[in-house]
């Protein structure tokens, strides 16, 4: 294992701020895998921590194929992680709204840009990332249509779910789009949480990443069969949006499966403590998405579901 800093810029009031990556063979840039780019990504934080124990393993163990070369950045934002913010703490910009980057410009720009520069170099990049909104998710490959998406070898990690949707205007300057537009094969790994440590969840995230570089020729290891997976369009999943804010209470956990007209969540007067609303399940399904924030606000899209194939 090598350790390096692929970006660094001097502050005024603490330590410099550093970017690490670790490097793990020799040879062709096989893969890169970027950890947590938010401040709250624990989650994803704590997948790396855990991945960066066994690729050390599978170093020791003589498992990495000749010539293949597999990067590993834990985190791009340690300065948000550091004090809880999820967007950089100086102007609460979103790195992962910087990329390609610019060199010259704002700060997050130019950390977009530096670790840019080293990430597009490899043929894979896997990003583990986070929702917009805060929830749990049915652990899930996803990937952006930008003509250069490989969908079949998604299917290499074996996660149950695999979901491609067209990009909007704001996702162009995303890490997962830019890597596509330059041709690099992206993926984004959703795990069940985020701002909280889910070790089951993590463990899973994992045994789907070794399966990928075992496939794609970077780790030597067998692979147990896995059911194929299902692939569907962002649209097609089914939003339960609230009409009433309050306090929000889960009936169905993220990737459970519930039938139609099951009660999925409740929403509750934090001063009465009286129902407000029931949200129910319109179809049987995959509770895809399950917002999980104490406080939920008005026509929210608090649960999303992957209705059941015809």
């Amino acid at each position: 294992m090598k350790e390096s800093v692929i970006y660094s810029t001097s502050s005024l009031y603490r330590d410099d701020f550093r970017v690490k990556a670790y490097t793990f063979g020799r040879g062709e840039k096989a893969l890169c895998i970027v950890g947590a780019m938010r401040g709250n990504e624990y989650q994803q934080i704590y997948i790396c921590s855990q991945l960066m124990r066994y690729l050390k393993q599978w170093e020791r163990e003589n498992r990495f194929v000749a010539g293949k070369q597999v990067m590993l950045i834990p985190s791009v934002n340690p300065s948000s992680m550091n004090i809880s913010k999820r967007f950089w703490p100086i102007d609460n910009t979103d790195i992962n709204r910087m990329f390609p980057g610019y060199s010259l410009g704002e700060t997050t720009q130019r950390i977009a840009a530096g670790v840019f520069e080293v990430i597009n170099k490899y043929q894979t990049g896997i990003q583990l990332t986070s929702f917009y909104m805060p929830g749990d998710f049915s652990p899930h490959v996803r990937m952006m249509r930008t003509g250069y998406e490989n969908v079949e070898k998604a299917k290499d990690f074996g996660f149950p779910y695999i979901v491609v949707r067209n990009p909007r205007p704001y996702d162009t300057t995303t890490l997962n789009y830019n890597l596509q537009i330059w041709e690099t094969d992206a993926y984004s790994l959703y795990s069940n949480t985020t701002s909280r440590i889910d070790p089951q969840s993590a463990a899973k995230v994992i045994e789907r990443i070794e399966r990928f570089m075992i496939l794609g020729g970077m780790l030597t290891g067998d692979v147990l069969p896995v059911s194929e997976a299902r692939v569907f369009e962002y649209g097609d999943l089914i939003s339960l949006r609230t009409t009433q804010a309050g306090l929000y209470h889960q009936l169905a956990e993220a990737d459970s499966h519930v039938k139609k007209d099951t009660p999925v969540a409740e929403i509750y007067d934090p001063g009465s403590g009286d129902i407000l609303e029931t949200l129910c399940a319109p179809s049987d399904g995959v509770i895809f998405f399950q917002h999980n924030d104490p406080l939920v606000y008005a026509y929210t899209a608090a649960v999303k579901l992957l209705a059941d194939p015809d």
